[in-house]
């Protein structure tokens, strides 16, 4: 896969973080309700985009590091 990346490692960081964070808040307070599964694709998003570097919402708008 050929992406250029365009989160700085600061964001990078930040966006693991707080992704385990919606992860652990999705399955421990939420359960399976609709919030639930809201917060945990939220999670899962920010967490991938932080683990991969790449942003697709950032690279819409032209966003380079």
């Amino acid at each position: 896969m050929f992406y250029v990346k365009n989160v700085p490692s600061w964001e990078r960081a930040f966006r693991i973080v707080m992704g385990v964070g919606l992860l652990a808040a999705a399955l421990l307070h939420f359960g399976s309700t609709p919030m639930g599964w809201l917060a945990g694709g939220a999670g899962a998003m920010a967490m991938m985009s932080g683990l991969m570097g790449f942003c697709p919402a950032c690279a819409l708008v032209g966003r380079r590091i």
